[in-house]
């Protein structure tokens, strides 16, 4: 066996190998008495087939199969001799492999590159500077979101007749056919249909064409508590009895609304509510800071790295380990977010490594935690029993996809802790819509 390095520019190395038939024929000889001994042949007893008929049915798929595994671990020795850190699997040349005749042929000529992972240096210090903004708000920003929390915890209440963004609650009659207290919002109906109930008052009646009046199945199908499917099946005019209209009404200060928003007792007058409003916008505030940081501490730490890696290598490899998934245009197209989210990750790993960095138990259950208290606050609900958020934070860990997630996460916090440690952190004051206008 011959092997020779054709190039090697730091990123990549290509190797050829020539291999002869006392390289292989062992190997080839031991793969034949394998098929041999499982052979069940008709006219030979099992494993007694004559080696010559074995050659005959099996000589080329061994030839293959024994030129592989020499393949496989000369590319191993190699890497293991020349202790090099590689990047995905090496690949073969394109076209180099058809030069090569396995139906007859005994010398065998292949061409791989095997791609190098990046070597850099990573030395932190506090004559690193990466800005941290801080957001400063104004009364009118204070104002305004406390007026909007009024609305978000806004609630029904019956009023006298219908006006535009109420709702009616109403009975719907259609033969022996009764839908009781089902909702009508105003907000959904295009003006025509609206037109159709502004003014009315609880006790007033109207025949309703429900196909005209709510074209979309899925919401009439709602209204009418029947399956889509039963809808062709049903009458269009239906009988309507307004039982009641409603409309939100703002929340207003009070305990109701203090205990809902911070826990009971936790606040207690409008004083004690502005302040926890406060304080509330800045952690909400601090989030998008933290999220700023991020960014920009990865575009400074990727650029300080300054990470030279062999593109075409990894465009080739994620063409070939994808196994056609994925179009070479498709691969173009996304490369430009994979291979920033390569350089970070190297990065990212070679923080940990050479600061000893763990991401600890604690650290996953602090991410699957706020992960949690996120998504039941989407359904307004803020102040979870801590069991229940528990559970729900176990119940992501265990789930394969949203675990991998919660682990990456994790050890972005703890690379990024570890960095605004140790870095000078340049603090800047922004107006909340120049942060949100950079987040975007």
């Amino acid at each position: 066996m011959e092997v020779k390095e054709l190039v090697n520019d730091g990123l990549t190395i290509r190797l050829s190998f020539h291999f002869v038939k006392d390289d292989y024929a062992d190997s080839r000889k031991k793969i034949l008495n394998k098929f041999r001994r499982n052979a069940e042949i008709r006219g030979f007893r099992k494993g007694m087939a004559p080696m010559a008929l074995i050659e005959r049915i099996h000589g080329g798929q061994a030839l293959v199969e024994a030129i592989n595994e020499l393949i496989s671990n000369s590319l191993n020795n190699y890497i293991e001799e020349h202790r090099l850190t590689v990047i995905g699997e090496p690949l073969p040349v394109e076209d180099a492999e058809d030069k090569n005749n396995f139906d007859g042929g005994e010398e065998f000529d292949f061409t791989f590159d095997i791609a190098l992972a990046p070597q850099f240096e990573m030395n932190l210090s506090a004559d690193d500077h990466i800005p941290y903004y801080n957001v400063t708000l104004t009364d009118a920003e204070k104002e305004e979101y406390k007026k909007n929390i009024y609305k978000q915890y806004a609630r029904l209440e019956n009023c006298d007749e219908v006006k535009d963004g109420d709702f009616v609650v109403a009975d719907m009659v259609q033969g022996d056919r009764k839908v009781e207290a089902s909702y009508i919002a105003m907000n959904v109906l295009d003006d025509e249909a609206k037109a159709l109930f502004l003014g009315k008052k609880a006790g007033d009646e109207l025949d309703v064409d429900v196909v005209r009046t709510f074209p979309n199945e899925a919401d009439r199908a709602a209204m009418l508590r029947v399956k889509k499917e039963e809808l062709a099946g049903l009458e269009p005019v239906w009988h309507l009895t307004v039982k009641e209209v409603k409309n939100y009404v703002d929340a207003v200060p009070g305990k109701e609304l203090y205990d809902m928003l911070f826990g009971p007792d936790k606040v207690h007058d409008e004083a004690e509510f502005d302040a926890a409003l406060t304080e509330k916008m800045t952690e909400e505030f601090r989030q998008e800071s933290d999220y700023r940081f991020m960014l920009d501490a990865r575009e400074y730490l990727m650029n300080k790295a300054d990470i030279k890696v062999s593109e075409d290598f990894l465009k080739r490899w994620l063409y070939q380990v994808n196994e056609g998934k994925f179009s070479k245009e498709d691969i173009d197209k996304d490369f430009p977010a994979f291979i920033k989210d390569f350089k970070w990750q190297t990065v990212e790993g070679r923080i940990m490594s050479d600061h000893k960095l763990e991401v600890t138990k604690e650290d996953l259950n602090a991410e699957a935690r706020k992960l949690a208290r996120y998504q039941f606050a989407m359904y307004g609900l803020n102040n979870v029993p801590e069991e229940h958020l528990n559970g729900y934070a176990a119940n992501i860990l265990a789930d394969d996809k949203q675990g991998r997630r919660i682990a990456e996460k994790a050890q972005e916090n703890v690379v990024l802790a570890f960095v605004r440690k140790t870095v000078t952190i340049d603090n800047k004051e922004i107006s909340s819509a120049d942060l949100r206008k950079m987040n975007e």
